[in-house]
C-alpha cells in the first residue's frame, strides 16, 4: 500500500446607480468583533445550491465539506478525510474519515455515507462531478465506519486533487433519501462551516453559522465554528451596482470586479483579491464537423487574424491576463507555453491562408465568398454568466479584428435560460464556441476533448472533434503515476491541439474580489477561487 498523505436587500442597491462619489474602504481598529453578519454581492444566481456550475460551487463550498483541499501550494491536503492511499496498481483508493463529524441534520458523517455520495454523483446527481469520474470510477464501498474505498476502472493518480473541487461537497444521505429533489436544491444539508437559512429567489441566500462545526481543512486559518453568525449572499448582476454599493457600505464584499474599476478601487483602499483559474481558459474552439472551419487552412487563418493579446490588454487594463493556449490556463500544472504561442498576430498571412482555402472574391461590404457564398461564422456566447461585460467586450474585438480578412463574424448574445436549455449547443446551430472550464490539473482536457459517439456523446467537446490519437494521450496522461510524464503527455496533447487550430486561447478566467478593509480574513480557495468566509470576521 503506497501511502499519499497522512494527517496533517438587492432592491435598496438599485438606488445606489445614481451615486458618483467614492468614498473609500471603512476605517477600522482592526479589533474582532463577535458575531455580526457579511453582505456579500455576487453576479449571478444559480439554479441549485449544489451542481455543476462553478457558480453552485462557490454557494456549496460555504455549506458542504469536501474529502480533500487544496493548499496554496496546489498540495492536496485533509479535510473530511484525515488520510488516503492508493494499491500499487492504482486501481484501489482508501480514505480514513475524521470521528464525529455529524451533518447539520443530526445524521453522522460514515464511510457508507461517502460511498452513497460517489453513487449519487455518477448517476446524475452532480453532472460535472459526473464527467470527472464516469469513465475511471467503478465503485465505492464502506470497509467500516470510518474507511471508505473507491474502486477504479483505469488509474487516476490525481483523484485526490479533483475531489478538492466545491462538486465533490459530501451531502447528509439521509436528507438525499428522505427530502424532494427541490429541497435538497434550495438547502443542501452538508457538515460545513454554514446552513442555509432561506432563499429569497431573485434577491438573496442567507447563510447561518453551524454552531457545531467540527470538520474544518487543514489549511484553515483557525479551529472552532466560523466567526461570524450570518451571510447574506446577494444576487446583483450589474457589476456598476456592485461597485457602487461597496464605495457606499452597502455591502463589505463583492465578487467580479470590473478591470475598468479595479485600480480605483485599489487606490481606495479596498482588499483586492485575483485567482487565475486553472483548467481551460475563455477560448475560442472551432466547429470541424459543419461550416467553414472543417478546414483548417481556415481555422488557421482565423487565428492568424486576431491581435488577441491587444483586445484582452485594451479591455483588460492589466488585470485580465492574456491567454493564447486553447487548450488550458497557464496556472494549470502541464501547461504548454507552445502552443500558447503557436498563433501570432499575422493578417498576410490569414490572407494567404483564405486564399488557399478559396475564399478569393469580396463583397461589396468587404467580406470574403466562396461559390457566392459570405464567409459567414456564428459565435453564441453566454451573455452575463459564462462571459461577463469585459468578455463581451473582448468578443466585440474578435469580430471587428477578423473582419480586417474578411471574416463575418455574428456574435449572438444568449440569454442564461437559453444558454441552460440547449441552445446553439449542435453543430448545425454554430461555428465557434466560447468558453471556459475551472479544474486543478490538466485532465479537463480529457472532458473537452474526448470523443462523442452515440453510445457515450459528449457535450463538452465543444469542437465537435472525434480524434482517437489525441483521446488517447490525455487518457495516458491522466493514468500516469509519474507527474513529469503525465505533464509531457499532456504538453503533448495541448500542442496538437494547437497545431491543427482546433482551440485558441482568449484570456485567463479570473474570479476577484473586492472587500471593506472592516472586513478580514477572506480568502480564496485554492481549487476554483472561489471566497471564503470561514475565516472571515467584521472589525470595528
Amino acid at each position: 500500500m503506497r501511502v499519499i498523505h497522512p494527517a496533517a436587500g438587492a432592491a435598496g442597491l438599485v438606488t445606489l446607480l445614481g451615486l458618483s462619489a467614492c468614498t473609500g474602504a471603512a476605517a477600522s481598529s482592526g479589533e474582532r468583533v463577535d458575531g455580526g453578519t457579511i453582505v456579500y454581492a455576487h453576479q449571478q444566481e444559480p439554479f441549485c445550491v449544489f451542481g455543476g456550475w462553478i457558480e453552485q460551487a462557490y454557494l456549496s463550498y460555504q455549506v458542504l465539506d469536501n474529502l480533500t483541499s487544496l493548499d496554496e501550494n496546489r498540495e492536496v491536503v485533509p479535510w473530511l478525510a484525515t488520510e488516503w492511499s492508493t494499491s500499487e496498481d492504482g486501481l484501489t483508493w482508501t480514505f480514513t474519515l475524521k470521528e464525529g463529524v455529524k451533518f447539520t441534520d443530526g445524521s453522522p458523517l460514515t464511510a457508507e455515507v461517502v460511498a452513497y455520495n460517489f453513487d449519487y454523483w455518477v448517476a446524475g446527481g452532480n453532472s460535472t462531478a459526473r464527467v470527472w469520474l464516469q469513465d475511471y470510477f467503478a465503485s465505492a464501498e464502506a470497509l467500516d465506519d470510518l474507511t471508505v474505498q473507491i474502486n477504479l476502472s483505469a488509474p487516476y493518480p490525481r483523484l485526490a486533487d479533483n475531489l478538492t473541487q466545491g462538486y465533490f461537497g459530501i451531502q447528509s444521505q439521509e436528507a438525499l433519501e428522505t427530502r424532494s429533489d427541490e429541497e435538497n436544491c434550495a438547502a443542501p444539508i452538508g457538515s460545513g462551516a454554514f446552513i442555509v437559512d432561506r432563499w429569497d429567489r431573485g434577491e438573496e441566500i442567507v447563510l447561518v453559522r453551524n454552531d457545531e462545526y467540527t470538520s474544518w481543512p487543514a489549511n484553515a486559518e483557525h479551529t472552532g465554528p466560523a466567526y461570524v453568525e450570518e451571510i447574506v449572499w446577494r444576487f446583483v448582476p450589474d457589476a456598476t451596482t456592485r461597485v457602487a454599493a461597496l464605495q457606499a457600505g452597502e455591502v463589505d464584499a463583492i465578487y467580479d470586479v470590473p478591470a475598468v474599476q479595479w485600480e480605483t478601487l485599489d487606490a481606495a483602499g479596498y482588499q483586492l483579491e485575483k485567482f487565475v483559474t486553472p483548467g481551460r481558459p475563455q477560448q475560442l474552439a472551432f466547429n470541424t464537423q459543419i461550416g467553414p472551419f472543417t478546414d483548417v487552412l481556415v481555422r488557421q487563418a482565423f487565428a492568424y487574424s486576431l491581435d488577441r493579446r491587444a483586445a484582452v490588454e485594451a479591455i483588460g487594463q492589466g488585470v485580465i491576463p492574456y491567454e493564447g493556449n486553447g487548450g488550458v490556463s497557464q496556472t494549470t500544472p502541464g501547461y504548454s507555453q507552445a502552443a500558447a504561442d503557436w498563433y501570432d498576430y499575422d493578417p498576410e498571412k490569414a490572407n494567404d491562408l483564405l486564399d488557399e482555402a478559396g475564399w478569393t472574391e469580396i463583397d461589396d461590404e468587404g467580406f470574403r465568398t466562396k461559390d457566392g457564398e459570405r464567409l459567414t461564422v456564428v459565435l453564441p456566447y453566454g451573455a452575463g454568466s459564462i462571459i461577463n461585460a469585459d468578455g463581451a467586450a473582448i468578443l466585440q474585438g474578435v469580430k471587428e479584428q477578423a473582419s480586417q480578412v474578411g471574416f463575418d463574424v455574428e456574435l449572438i448574445p444568449v440569454p442564461l435560460s437559453e444558454l441552460f436549455a440547449g441552445a446553439y449547443s449542435t453543430p448545425e446551430e454554430r461555428d465557434i464556441n466560447v468558453g471556459y472550464w475551472t479544474a486543478v490539473t490538466a485532465g479537463i482536457l480529457y472532458i473537452n476533448w474526448r470523443p462523442s459517439t452515440e453510445e457515450a456523446p459528449n457535450y463538452s467537446n465543444g469542437a465537435f472533434y472525434n480524434d482517437e490519437v489525441l483521446a488517447q494521450l490525455i487518457r495516458d496522461a491522466n493514468s500516469a503515476a509519474d507527474i513529469d510524464e503525465q505533464n509531457a503527455l499532456y504538453i503533448e496533447a495541448q500542442d496538437y491541439i494547437a497545431e491543427r487550430a482546433l482551440s485558441i486561447g482568449l484570456y485567463d478566467r479570473l474570479s476577484t474580489l473586492a472587500v471593506d478593509t472592516s472586513l478580514r480574513g477572506v480568502w480564496q480557495e485554492h481549487a476554483q477561487g472561489g471566497p471564503t468566509f470561514y475565516d472571515a470576521y467584521l472589525t470595528e
